[in-house]
């Protein structure tokens, strides 16, 4: 198994020139080599259970023949790339999976302004409430100005620790993450994170949606 790797939090946005330039940087500065995902040892999923890590969720598999129209409307899901029926399928399975494990979720889940992180959300967690965070936005089309405090923002909600015996659990994007730490999650991957505050974080293992049934055996 490849090292942990620690990720620095990046400094706030800034700015004055040369202090902007020392910010930017800092966006892309982390210790070790290129991102490695890892497979969750026993041992984490069992921790898991005592809650104080983040999860981090990329929405499920969308339907790529309906793209995000220029601008979107956040109101209205027919300008946004949807989930499609096999992944509406895909991630009820997930959930079942998530289920018998039975971790603790904190109230509320964070999701984006897009409809496919918050549908994901309802079929992972039916019962929990959401909170939209337009700080946690989808990337990809964005300039490099429009993505610093969006990058920022991410990397403060896998740092910040979380309070009592929950996991904090994100519904957001893969763009957004390979932009933060060079990690893009395939769709319906769970990856999981230790939130140090003001050191950062700490990437520990991620679950894509076809690991699961091999990790049942685990399961309580």
């Amino acid at each position: 198994m490849p090292p942990l790797t620690l990720f620095r939090q990046p400094l706030p946005y800034c700015r004055l020139p040369l202090a902007c330039l020392l910010c930017l940087a800092s966006l892309f500065v982390w210790a070790g080599d290129d991102h490695v995902a890892v497979e969750p040892s026993a041992e984490l999923l069992a921790s898991l259970h005592q809650g104080g890590y983040v999860f981090y969720m990329r929405h499920g598999p969308t339907d790529t023949s309906f793209p995000d129209r220029v601008p979107v409307d956040f109101d209205d899901c027919a300008t946004q790339r949807p989930l499609s029926d096999e992944g509406r399928e895909l991630m009820a399975t997930v959930a079942e999976h998530m289920a018998r494990y039975a971790w603790p979720i904190e109230d509320p889940i964070l999701v984006t302004p897009f409809c496919r992180t918050q549908e994901t959300a309802r079929i992972l967690f039916p019962n929990k409430p959401q909170q939209i965070d337009e700080l946690l936005r989808y990337t990809a089309a964005m300039t490099v100005d429009e993505k610093r405090p969006v990058i920022e923002h991410t990397g403060k909600a896998l740092s910040l620790p979380v309070e009592g015996s929950a996991n904090r659990m994100i519904v957001a994007h893969g763009p957004s993450l390979a932009d933060l730490m060079d990690y893009f999650p395939a769709e319906g991957t769970l990856v999981i994170f230790s939130p140090l505050g003001e050191e950062g974080y700490l990437y520990r293992a991620s679950i894509p949606p076809e690991l699961w049934p091999s990790l049942a055996s685990q399961a309580p």
